[in-house]
């Protein structure tokens, strides 16, 4: 059902060759008679604060150690999804275009190396409105990049950004993400279809209320037959102190209690089900699955 780790490997090192990208990993799986890639979009460069503040430090150094994770720095990876198949091209995010962050930004390469244009997309879907997920949806004159696509959001995360008190109420630090995600999701509002928990997206993708990093967060079942991968966007932040202790609050949620609570839900559905998953900052190439390990779970990349 699932390519074996030779093979997944291999296509790996033949697309981090063809992009000519340093440490850009390419992973891919079928779902059926549809295929999901990896797209990178580059990577973000954090302070390690932005997470590890607010969690025990004393407990945290082990974990951070053993996963070669510093303390003071984070590099996340930028994994969008790209699904082919049924006539469909279904792009998961829009990665961060070019005014977020100079490490970031890069998908419009990654989708060319696949030889996808903007314009083949039939389909973007949001997890939700970061910067990292959505500035990308606008090309550099301010205008839709995806002009083909029909676009969908859930509409709990919709109203949320486009709330003109969210900039108000949104802490200072995220005072930008708000700004920038109304002034984008103003220009493509007219390609917009709403959705909520548990719909049928498009065919073969379930959305998945996954609320806490934002208000209206949202991960994807794309199901054929017997075959699954769980897209989890940023419910799954990372692939080591979220997976080894995901009861800990994280700094990068903005509803820290609320995102503990999910993720730990979630972890346990996806280890009980053994459905391989798609992490937008995992490494490895963001496909992989959770097992439970003597203390806490980790992050599998063989299927």
């Amino acid at each position: 059902m699932f390519p074996n780790r030779r093979d997944f490997m291999l296509q790996g090192v033949a697309a981090g060759a063809m992009m000519g990208v340093p440490g850009f990993l390419h992973a891919q799986i079928p779902v059926g008679d549809m295929t999901l890639d990896v797209v990178s979009d580059g990577h973000l460069t954090l302070p390690g604060s932005f997470i590890f503040d607010a969690m025990p430090k004393d407990e945290l150094m082990p974990i951070l150690e053993r996963a070669g994770q510093e303390y003071d720095q984070l590099t996340p990876p930028c994994n969008l999804s790209l699904l082919r198949g049924n006539g469909r091209v279904v792009l998961f995010d829009a990665g961060s275009g070019s005014e977020f962050m100079p490490t970031a930004g890069k998908m419009l390469d990654a989708l060319d190396a696949l030889g996808v244009a903007p314009d083949d997309i039939t389909d973007l879907v949001f997890t939700h409105g970061h910067p990292d997920h959505l500035w990308g949806v606008l090309d550099d004159f301010g205008d839709a990049l995806f002009t083909n696509a029909a676009h969908y959001m859930g509409q709990a995360e919709w109203d949320y950004w486009t709330d003109p008190n969210t900039v108000n109420t949104i802490d200072s630090g995220r005072q930008a993400f708000a700004i920038g995600a109304e002034r984008r999701l103003a220009v493509v509002a007219e390609q917009m279809t709403f959705f909520n928990d548990g719909d049928e997206v498009v065919p073969g993708v379930g959305a998945r209320m996954t609320p806490g990093h934002t208000p209206g967060h949202m991960a994807f079942e794309v199901r054929a037959g017997n075959s699954a991968v769980m897209i989890v966007g940023d419910s799954i932040g990372n692939d080591h102190v979220a997976l080894a202790r995901p009861a800990w609050e994280s700094g990068s949620d903005q509803d820290r209690v609320l995102g503990a609570k999910t993720r730990v839900g979630l972890i346990n559905d996806l280890v009980a089900s053994a459905t391989p998953i798609v992490g937008f900052h995992l490494g490895h190439g963001g496909i992989g699955r959770i097992d439970k390990a003597a203390d806490g779970f980790t992050f599998v990349t063989e299927l």
